[in-house]
């Protein structure tokens, strides 16, 4: 049998290296347009700043390697020109010697990836973009030269990642993002925090405004700034790489991607397809989606494998989930945030907490900001985010898990995580999420979110701030009167209405304070969150400026 796959890195090595394992004998050839077919894509970023130093580092394997352990046949430098399905041929083209010629296959895996959006503007030419290792190679000549200005348009994954790794190297950036807000996949309350670091640290912000016009020295936006730039690099996003696949007749998908099944074969079966060119399915609701990861386009090209050795296959669904590091933070999600719930009208049910990483008398505990969405009746775990400097990833992970498993929010309670006092606490931030979950759910408290401040006023309720007098002097909602929640039950009597909106820093102080004004007929309302979620929103934002 003879395995054609187009196209390397991720999934189309995992495929090509998977079916070497599985049978000994198959002729597996590798297409790679690049001059690199094996490397860690997720570094490039960090080769510019100098946090990695040799690019050897990146180069995970070559093609004498390749060779040499798999017995692959993988030839760098080819384009692949087309392909005739009912030939069961590839043309190719050595773009070395630019001599052509067709091979065939018995079956062929297509891991093409995608290709950098780039808008059509003025001096567009300008701009670098950041896939490939011949791209950083590019970027990091032109850094090494030290720029005076640099500007990163892309508010992105690879946006915010590049633009602080440029101020690694001491070069000053500006970041110019379309929307009103960086990485999108967080929800607005959260990703101010990551605005709020790239600011200390440096990076000129400039949301909610594009690029119209890429000059000598400068980059015009549409809001009429213009900002300094020597060098321009493209971070805007992906767009699936599928001129082949259409050109071949293969169908494509309601994303753009290459429309696969279960098994990752094309609407041809005798092509599959992986990686950022394939759609995948969404594990939440079952929709086509578009998930350029490199866990999942691995984990997909081994399926690909399997399935052509004839090896029994589970589907494999996707949840998104992702992290990033943004200068001293750590950034995650997984599963859906608040705005696609909104936008789809699925109800669903949002808690915030800000717990510390580990215990907080073990010595440089730090404190972190989480996010848990779930269905409002069933306690189905929709999606979370988590920033913070330390502990993030492993409490996103476990969530994510949560979700493949289908814990409930609730259940996360249950969970039996491990702790010592340099790790984590006796009632995990996981577990307080459960706990949280679950009072909810029961209808225990009833609680309101950040941007909801205005609407229950508007409803006559009376705003308590239940933190101590010193925590109110330094900050508080407008309006709010601040009786400390020790306080409560002489101070009773300067209560002027029976519904009340309730909050202290966090939550579990207006938790306790909401339940004891229940206890002495009144009707609250807990602040999810607090004022510290309240006071990193855009509602707060808006008010202070």
């Amino acid at each position: 049998m003879r395995i054609v796959v187009i196209g390397g890195v991720a999934g189309g090595m995992s495929a090509a290296t998977r079916l070497r394992r599985l049978d000994a004998d198959a002729e597996i050839i590798v297409i790679e347009k690049s001059g690199y077919v094996s490397y860690a894509n997720c570094g490039l970023p960090y080769y510019v700043g100098g946090v990695i130093e040799e690019e050897s580092a990146l180069l995970l394997q070559t093609p004498a390697s390749l060779h040499a352990r798999f017995r692959l046949d993988v030839r760098v430098n080819t384009e692949v020109l087309a392909i005739n399905p009912s030939k069961k041929t590839v043309a190719i083209k050595n773009l070395d010697s630019h001599e052509t010629h067709e091979i065939d296959y018995d079956k062929l895996v297509l891991s093409p990836g995608a290709s950098p959006v780039v808008p059509p503007i003025p001096g567009i030419e300008r701009g670098m973009t950041l896939r490939t290792v011949e791209d950083v190679e590019k970027i990091a000549d032109r850094v090494s030269a030290k720029p005076a200005s640099a500007v990163v348009i892309g508010g992105g994954f690879i946006g915010v990642e590049i633009a602080e790794n440029l101020v690694h190297r001491g070069i000053p950036t500006s970041l110019v993002e379309a929307t009103d807000q960086v990485l999108m996949p967080l929800d607005p309350e959260l990703a101010t925090l990551v605005a709020k670091e790239m600011i200390s640290q440096g990076v000129n912000l400039y949301l909610g405004s594009s690029a119209v016009n890429i000059g000598a020295d400068s980059v015009e936006l549409s809001n009429g700034h213009t900002v300094a730039a020597e060098i321009v690099i493209l971070a805007i996003g992906v767009r699936p790489e599928i001129g082949l696949a259409k050109a071949a007749g293969l169908t494509i998908g309601s994303r753009n991607g290459i429309q696969v099944d279960d098994f990752n074969r094309t609407s041809n079966h005798d092509i599959y397809a992986v990686g950022d060119a394939a759609e995948k399915t969404d594990a939440l609701d079952g929709s086509a989606t578009l998930v350029p990861l490199a866990n999942l386009a691995n984990r997909h090209g081994r399926v690909v494998a399997d399935h052509i050795a004839g090896r029994t296959i589970r589907p494999v669904k996707t949840i998104g989930t992702a992290i990033v590091k943004v200068f001293d933070l750590m950034i995650a999600t997984t599963g859906w945030n608040e705005k696609r719930l909104k936008a789809a009208g699925r109800p669903h049910q949002s808690i915030h907490t800000h717990p510390n990483s580990h215990a907080g008398y073990y010595p440089d505990a730090k404190q972190m900001t989480l996010k848990l969405i779930f269905e409002p009746t069933t306690g189905e775990i929709l999606g979370a985010q988590g920033v913070g400097l330390e502990g993030v990833d492993k409490r996103i992970d476990v969530i994510a898990t949560a979700i493949r498993g289908g814990i409930t929010a609730p259940e996360l309670a249950d969970l039996e995580l491990a702790y010592a006092p340099p790790f984590g606490s006796a009632k995990d931030p996981v577990n307080m999420l459960g706990y949280i979950a679950e009072n909810v759910i029961s209808c225990l408290v009833q609680t309101a979110q950040w941007n909801e401040i205005e609407d229950f006023t508007s409803r006559g309720y009376e705003l308590i701030d239940v933190r101590s007098a010193g925590e109110f002097s330094r900050g508080h909602i407008p309006g709010a009167k601040n009786i400390s929640v020790d306080e409560i039950r002489e101070r009773q009597s300067e209560i002027t209405q029976k519904k009340l909106l309730v909050n202290c820093q966090v939550g579990q102080r207006g938790h306790t304070a909401a339940l004891l004004l229940k206890e002495l007929g009144f009707n609250p309302v807990n602040l999810d969150g607090g004022y510290l979620t309240w006071s990193n929103s855009p509602a707060a934002i808006n008010i202070t400026n």
